[in-house]
């Protein structure tokens, strides 16, 4: 497993903004496909959006599309997810997930590497 370390979480209002990370080294970054996970109260964790290694080819849930951009920063060894007109339904622990698979994956079997999460907090 590798080490991941999300950050960036917080309380906002609907309709705000907020941008989390997630801290890997170079390689993982490089050759892994990355992920975003989320997970509510009393909810099954859920896939919100990944990234390939090969292409940057993204992949979003319905719920996400539009609002929600995956990304990495090379220069900061990040995964970066960037979350604009956030709903109280957002509300979750986010994960940062790392997968050795070349393809593009939303099932969390795939992914071999977890981050600690970081809460998300959409008040209405």
């Amino acid at each position: 497993q590798e080490q991941l370390v999300e950050s960036g979480g917080g309380l906002v209002q609907a309709g705000g903004s907020l941008r989390l990370s997630c801290a890997a080294s170079r390689r993982i970054l490089s050759v892994y496909t990355m992920a975003w996970f989320r997970q509510a109260p009393r909810r099954e964790r859920e896939f919100v959006a990944a990234i390939s290694w090969i292409g940057g080819n993204t992949l979003y849930a319905d719920s996400v599309k539009g609002r929600f951009t995956i990304s990495r920063d090379y220069a900061e060894n990040t995964l970066i997810l960037q979350m604009n007109s956030l709903k109280p339904e957002d509300t979750a622990v986010y994960y940062c997930a790392a997968s050795p698979r070349v393809k593009v994956s939303t099932a969390e079997e795939d992914f071999n590497s977890w981050g600690q999460g970081t809460q998300v907090t959409v008040s209405s």
